[in-house]
C-alpha cells in the first residue's frame, strides 16, 4: 500500500509501468529524440532510430558496438539513455533486485564517435551501482555504490569517491525503505546545470528500529534480513541536502528550518540555474507543504510558498505519472506550474518564481488525472482528465495563461481510457485506447489535430470489440445518499429469474481505484477458469476515499476513516445491489483482495457478517499501528493523537465477529506487509475460538510470486475454496 502503486489494487505487482526520468531503473516506454521526430528503441539488438511521420529506420548503435573486450557477445539490456549531443551512450544491465525494482547493476559507457566500450565502476563490487548519470557536459559520470556517491571521469575513467560515510542506514544518493515505497524516491542525486556540483539526500536511519525477516528457506539455519522499517508513530528518518562540489569533494549542507524528525523532504531539483535547488518540504502529518529555494553557496533556504490541507497534501507522483522528478519551469524560469486541491479539485496552477502571483489555468469543477506534455514554445499544457465520468480518462489541453478554453483532443465517440505518450514538441504522441469490451490497441496520431500518421494502422481500422462481453458499469445510490461507482460481470447465459452467486473484488483505500473503464480491469486473475462460464457474477466498487477524480472532498472524506468509511461504503452499497437485483443470490457471497483489498477484505467479513459469507484475504494489514508511518500518518493522522481512530479501524478489532468463511495468506518474507500483521491476527482468532484457512507462502514478499509453482498454487488454493465455500452456478 504506497501512494499510487496500486493504481488498480494488484495489477501493477505484475504490470511494469513505464515512467520517463534521465536516470532510468525501468525501461522507457518510448525514448524520444530530443527534438521529438522520432524515437529509439532496441530491435535485434541494435538501437535504432525511428522517424515518426515516415516510420523510416536507422541504426544509430549496432550490437557489434557493445561486446566488451575479450567476450564475443553483446551486453544485454533494456534500460539506455544518451548524452544530449548523442555521442555517449549510457547502458545499465547485469541488474539485481532492492525491495521493488531492480535499481543495482552495472553501467557501461559507449563512445560513440570512437566506438570505445568501457565499464564503469571498476574496481567496486559487481551490481552494486545504481543510477548513474552522465554530467551535462558530458565529461563524468556519477553513480551510488553501496550508500556513497562517485564520480568518474569518461576521458580517464578515473574514480573519485565524493562521500565516505555510507552504511545501510547511513544513505547518500538514494534512501531507506520507506522514502522509496511511499513518496517514490529512489534516484537521490542531481547534477548541477554546470556539471561542477552533485546535489544529493543523505538519509539517516540509524535510529529507525529494524523489522527482522527470516529467511527459513535458502539454508539449513535460519537468516535475519533486516528491514529500516519506521512503523506508525515512530519519527521519520531525519533527511538532509547536501551540495559537493565535484572539483574538491567540500559538501554544503543546506539549512532548511524544522525539526528534520518531524518532516519529509520528497522532492529537490536545480532551480533552472546552478545557485539555487528548489525543495519540497512535508511535515510528518503532510498536510503543510514548504517550497524552499536554497542557495547552495551559503546554505541559506528561503521559503517562498505554503500550502496547507486539513488532510493531507498529494506529491508530485499522483499527477506525473509516478515519477517524481523534474520541475516544470516555463519562461525561461520565470513561472513553473503547480497542481493542487486547494480550490477542492486537483488543479493546475501556474506559480511566478517568488510564489507570490499564481493563476488557475484548469477551470471547472473536475479534477486533473495527470500531466502529459508541457508546450512551453506555444503555451500549452497538455494533460489527462474525464470531467464527465470518473471511470473514463481523455486527453485535454489548455492554455498556461488562465485565459483559453479547455480543448478535448482525444475523440469523444471513443468511450473509455485514452493514454498517451507525447513527444517533447507535442506534435506527435503514441495514442493508446481500450474500454471495457474493446481490446487494447494503439496508433501513432499528431497533435493537436489528433490525426492518425498511417490511416491503415489507426485505431479506427484496427479496432477489435469484445462482442460477448458481459461487463456493465453501473452507478448504485446507497441509503446515505452516496453514489457509487461500479461494473457487474454478469455469467454466460445468464437468466434474470434464477439467483447466482456474488464475488465482491475490493481495494477501498487511498491508494487505488479499482473501477477503470479499461479492458481486462474486470478479470479475476487468481480465478483459475472462467468465472462467467462457471457461473459467478463479479462486481467492484469504488467507495469514498478511493482516487477517483470526483474531487478533493470524495477522496480524502476517508482521513482518519479508514476501516471503516470504506466499509461502511462497500457494504452500503452491496445491501443496496441485493434490493434492486433479485438474481444477487444473497445466500452465497464472497469477497476478496490483496494488500489494502486484503484489508478491507477483513474488515467487511468480520464487521458486516451478515453480508457477506465467505472471504479470501491476502497480504492484508490487519492493525494499522504495525505499518508504516508514512503511509498510514498521511491518511489517518498521528496515533498519539487519534489512537481511536486507529484501533477502530484495524480489522483485527473486529476479529471475535468472524462467522463465514475465511482464507488467510501471507507470504513470510514481506517487507512490506509484514508478517506479524498475520500472527497477530491468527492470536486473536485463536483467542475467540474461529475456524479459518490460513495458508502462509514461505519467504515469499508481497507480491507472493517467487518460487516455483507459487503462482499456480496460489490460484489453485483460491479457485477452490471459492468454488467450495461459495458454489458457482444459478440455482
Amino acid at each position: 500500500m504506497a501512494n499510487n502503486k496500486h493504481k488498480i489494487s494488484l495489477l501493477i505487482i505484475f504490470l511494469i509501468y513505464s515512467i520517463s526520468s534521465f536516470s532510468q531503473f525501468r525501461a522507457k516506454e518510448i525514448n524520444w529524440t530530443n527534438d521529438g521526430t522520432a524515437y529509439l528503441k532496441l530491435k535485434e539488438g541494435n538501437i535504432v532510430k525511428t522517424d515518426v511521420k515516415t516510420n523510416t529506420e536507422t541504426i544509430v548503435v549496432k550490437k557489434e558496438q557493445l561486446v566488451p573486450q575479450g567476450t564475443e557477445t553483446p551486453l544485454s539490456f533494456n534500460i539506455y539513455s544518451f548524452s544530449p549531443d548523442y555521442k555517449t551512450l549510457l547502458i545499465f544491465t547485469n541488474t539485481a533486485k532492492v525491495w521493488r525494482y531492480h535499481t543495482r547493476g552495472d553501467y557501461w559507457i559507449l563512445n560513440v564517435t570512437s566506438n570505445q566500450l568501457t565499464q564503469l565502476g571498476k574496481g567496486l563490487p559487481s551490481q552494486s551501482l545504481m543510477f548513474a548519470k552522465i554530467s551535462p557536459d558530458g565529461k563524468n559520470a556519477a553513480y551510488v555504490s553501496e550508500h556513497n556517491l562517485y564520480v568518474e571521469d569518461l576521458s580517464s575513467h578515473k574514480i573519485t569517491q565524493l562521500t565516505m560515510d555510507g552504511t545501510r542506514k547511513l544513505i547518500n544518493g538514494t534512501f531507506d525503505w520507506v522514502y522509496e515505497e511511499e513518496l517514490g524516491c529512489r534516484d537521490g542525486f542531481r547534477w548541477s546545470p554546470d556539471s561542477k556540483m552533485i546535489a544529493f539526500w543523505q538519509v539517516d536511519a540509524t535510529k529507525i528500529r529494524d523489522y527482522y525477516m527470516l529467511n527459513t528457506t535458502d539454508s539449513v539455519y535460519s537468516r535475519i534480513i533486516p528491514v529500516e522499517y519506521p512503523k506508525v508513530g515512530q519519527p521519520p528518518s531525519p533527511v538532509r541536502i547536501g551540495v559537493i562540489t565535484i572539483s574538491d569533494n567540500y559538501i554544503k549542507w543546506m539549512n532548511i528550518p524544522g525539526d528534520p524528525q518531524e518532516h519529509y523532504l520528497p522532492r529537490m531539483e536545480w532551480a533552472d540555474n546552478s545557485n539555487q535547488l528548489v525543495v519540497q518540504q512535508l511535515n510528518r502529518k503532510q498536510n503543510e507543504s514548504k517550497l524552499f529555494y536554497c542557495d547552495v553557496n551559503t546554505g541559506e533556504a528561503t521559503n517562498f510558498y505554503t500550502e496547507n490541507d486539513k488532510a493531507w497534501i498529494d506529491i508530485k507522483s499522483r499527477w506525473n505519472d509516478d515519477d517524481p522528478t523534474g520541475w516544470e519551469w516555463l519562461n525561461n524560469g520565470k513561472n513553473f506550474l503547480w497542481v493542487s486541491e486547494k480550490d477542492g479539485w486537483r488543479h493546475i496552477f501556474l506559480v511566478s518564481r517568488d510564489g507570490k502571483k499564481e493563476t488557475l489555468i484548469t477551470k471547472g469543477d473536475y479534477d486533473i488525472d495527470n500531466i502529459k506534455c508541457i508546450d512551453d514554445k506555444n503555451n500549452f499544457v497538455y494533460f489527462m482528465a474525464s470531467p464527465n465520468n470518473a471511470t473514463q480518462l481523455y486527453l485535454y489541453r489548455v492554455k498556461m495563461d488562465g485565459k483559453g478554453k479547455l480543448e478535448l483532443l482525444s475523440p469523444a465517440n471513443m468511450i473509455g481510457t485514452h493514454d498517451y505518450n507525447i513527444s517533447p514538441d507535442a506534435k506527435y504522441a503514441l495514442h493508446s485506447f481500450s474500454n471495457y469490451k474493446t481490446f487494447p490497441v494503439r496508433e501513432w496520431i499528431s497533435l493537436p489535430d489528433h490525426k492518425p500518421l498511417d490511416e491503415e494502422k489507426s485505431i479506427a481500422k484496427n479496432m477489435k470489440v469484445n462482442e460477448n462481453s458481459n461487463v456493465e458499469y453501473f452507478k448504485v445510490t446507497t441509503d446515505d445518499n452516496i453514489t457509487l461507482d461500479g461494473w457487474m460481470v454478469k455469467p454466460d447465459n445468464f437468466d434474470s429469474t434464477k439467483k447466482y452467486p456474488v464475488v465482491f473484488y475490493v481495494y477501498g483505500e487511498p491508494a487505488g481505484s479499482t473501477v477503470e473503464n479499461t479492458y481486462g480491469a474486470q478479470y479475476n486473475f487468481l480465478y483459475n477458469g472462467d468465472m462467467s462460464k462457471d457461473g459467478y457474477i463479479l462486481i467492484s466498487v469504488d467507495n469514498r476515499g478511493t482516487p477517483s477524480l470526483r474531487g478533493a472532498a470524495w477522496r480524502k472524506s476517508i482521513y482518519g476513516q479508514i476501516g471503516r468509511l470504506n466499509i461502511h461504503d462497500q457494504a452500503m452499497a452491496a445491501k443496496k445491489l441485493f434490493t434492486e437485483k433479485s438474481y444477487l443470490d444473497t445466500s452465497r457471497v464472497a469477497v476478496w483482495g490483496w494488500s489494502g483489498g486484503g484489508s478491507s477484505t477483513l474488515n467487511l467479513m468480520f464487521q458486516y457478517p451478515d453480508i457477506y459469507k465467505t472471504g479470501i484475504s491476502i497480504s492484508a494489514v490487519d492493525n494499522l499501528l504495525f505499518y508504516d508511518n508514512i503511509y498510514e500518518e498521511r491518511y489517518m493522522g498521528l496515533p498519539q493523537e487519534n489512537m481511536d481512530d486507529y484501533i477502530k479501524g484495524s480489522p483485527i478489532y473486529y476479529a471475535k465477529n468472524l462467522r463465514g468463511n475465511l482464507l488467510f495468506i501471507h507470504g513470510t518474507g514481506d517487507d512490506n506487509v509484514q508478517y506479524d500483521n498475520a500472527e497477530a491476527m491468527l492470536n486473536e482468532l485463536i483467542k475467540y475460538d474461529k475456524t479459518f484457512q490460513f495458508m502462509p507462502y514461505p519467504n515469499r514478499t508481497h507480491s507472493i510470486s517467487e518460487g516455483e509453482g507459487t503462482r499456480k498454487h496460489l490460484s489453485d488454493l483460491y479457485t477452490r475454496y471459492l468454488r467450495k465455500n461459495c458454489p458457482p452456478g444459478a440455482r
